[in-house]
């Protein structure tokens, strides 16, 4: 009996709960349906733009936007974030499809969607956080760069080139092609416009129109000046029917991962993308008091949206800041925002699909080239100096290392000064030698880590003390002593004990660890820890 009246108690509580599920839903669903439209009208734009700053069709960049919000965003561990396409993932695409060719973007993505499952299951979502934060700006400063370099070209109707110094060195002769007969200057001037109503709308926006991406509003009027003008400029091809977009795994490929490249090309995909999406992860939590992220969750959420996108032959995701941010913005509280805005992606592609082939190229690329400067984020590399010039140099070295090698070689630069810069902390010590009160009586003190590298100094110190003294040696400033250091320490004790020097050792916080060495060496004392 008291078993079933438990059960009772339990099923009744269960049901309650589920009723206060159902009504706080029905509450916020009117919210979450206008945070989802807002979402949709910025991510639409975007997807595309950024499928043709990868070298890929627009529809590419559709499909993955419906992936982010109807799959990822049911199982996503951050549940106001929103996953799609991004900028920061662009120049890494375009480098694989150029060298590697299309067909082979999907099985890098479902290994670099596999690498971020397991990822997530082995709890290491925390790991990828701990990248420097100037590599990290650095990185997405010179993607932006990148992005501006290649989107310029695309503004005029031309070709990007296949490098950053390949695009700059061809801008003029593009110009100069543009003000020749054709398009390009009628397309320059919509990509222009474009971005001047981006410009525009970011500062002058009305309260009561916050809603509205500027992004949407410059490819709309852009559109609407094309059309209404008749000009013969580029435009998005878009198939009417959108399984036409998708270009199905075929298992053969999946041979292709035996390839070194396409290995290192799935791992640095994982690791760029994991990084951006928790990063981005972060910055929505700050951004709301309700739900936290889990970072684990969200990363096999991630690798699950990539390994589908790899079988679908689309574009890779990650959490894209700007389209969480308004989402946030918008009022957001629960993750139905982020499939509905999926939902609206679709529906629209479907129906839709002649609006789309409207647009001009031109006007997604000033989209891409408003969105790359963006990303050269000044005010993260002024904040840098606040911790010394080296982020600074790391930021710039890496960014200038991504234009004018690749991305995988300005990571590896940055992550390279990064590690110079902690092993030039680790064994960086200041020594000096101070006269005490007492008579012939010295303190040496040691800050830092005292390491073999900073014997010679400590010897070199140690022979300005004067034979017969008293030498007090306190550690409590040391974050480390290796026994290079100690030794040395010890020897010279006992080659001057004979001459009544005294060596007191203070150990303090490695007294622990120090202290059998320092109780069984001849001549050698302790002072108090």
């Amino acid at each position: 009996m008291r078993r079933m009246r438990v059960a009772r108690l339990a099923s009744s509580e269960e049901s309650r709960r589920s009723v206060m599920g159902i009504t706080a839903l029905k509450t916020a669903l009117p919210r979450e349906l206008l945070a989802s439209v807002v979402v949709f009208l910025v991510a639409l734009p975007l997807c595309m733009g950024i499928a043709i700053a990868s070298g890929m069709p627009p529809a590419k960049g559709l499909i993955t936007g419906i992936v982010g919000g109807l799959i990822v965003g049911w199982i996503a561990g951050s549940p106001l974030q929103v996953s799609g396409p991004a900028a920061g993932l662009a120049v890494l695409v375009f480098e694989v499809v150029r060298e590697h060719g299309m067909a082979m973007l999907g099985p890098i993505l479902v290994l670099a969607g596999l690498l971020q499952l397991l990822a997530g299951r082995f709890k290491l979502g925390c790991w990828f956080r701990v990248t420097a934060p100037a590599v990290v700006y650095g990185m997405l400063a010179g993607i932006g760069v990148l992005i501006v370099l290649s989107q310029a070209h695309v503004m005029f109707d031309s070709g990007p080139k296949p490098s950053g110094l390949d695009n700059l060195i061809a801008f003029p002769s593009t110009l100069i092609q543009a003000f020749g007969p054709g398009t390009g200057m009628q397309a320059g001037m919509l990509g222009l416009s474009t971005m001047l109503i981006m410009w525009g709308w970011e500062k002058l926006r009305p309260q009561s129109l916050r809603f509205v991406p500027g992004a949407l509003l410059g490819v709309g009027i852009a559109t609407g000046i094309s059309l209404f003008m008749a000009l013969q400029v580029k435009r998005v091809e878009v198939p009417d029917n959108l399984a036409d977009a998708i270009d199905w795994l075929r298992p053969a490929d999946l041979m292709n991962l035996a390839d070194p490249a396409i290995l290192v090309a799935a791992i640095v995909v994982a690791f760029i993308a994991s990084a951006e999406t928790l990063l981005s992860a972060s910055a929505v939590d700050r951004m709301h008091s309700g739900q936290r992220s889990d970072f684990d969750k969200e990363l096999s959420a991630q690798g699950v949206g990539n390994m589908l996108c790899g079988v679908l032959g689309a574009l890779p995701m990650t959490g894209v800041i700007v389209r969480s941010s308004a989402n946030v913005q918008a009022g957001a509280t629960t993750r139905f925002s982020t499939i509905f805005h999926g939902l609206w992606l679709l529906a629209f592609v479907l129906l839709l699909s002649s609006v789309l082939q409207s647009i001009p190229v031109a006007s997604l690329a000033g989209v891409l080239v408003y969105t790359g400067l963006k990303l050269v984020d000044l005010k993260a590399f002024r904040g840098l100096g606040r911790y010394g010039r080296m982020p600074m140099f790391t930021y710039v070295a890496t960014a200038v290392a991504i234009i004018f090698t690749d991305l995988l070689t300005g990571v590896l630069v940055g992550f390279g000064l990064t590690l110079v810069k902690l092993a030039f902390k680790a064994s960086r010590l200041k020594i000096n030698v101070v006269e005490l009160a007492g008579e012939k009586e010295f303190e040496l003190r040691l800050v830092g880590a005292a390491t073999f590298l900073k014997v010679p100094a400590l010897t070199q110190a140690l022979g300005t003390i004067p034979q017969g003294s008293t030498v007090h040696v306190p550690l409590g400033n040391l974050s480390y002593i290796d026994h290079s250091c100690l030794e040395l320490l010890e020897e010279w004790g006992r080659s001057n004990a004979a001459h009544g020097t005294r060596l007191l050792i203070e150990p303090h916080g490695l007294k622990r660890r120090l202290e059998g060495r320092i109780y069984t060496t001849t001549g050698i004392g302790s002072g108090a820890a």
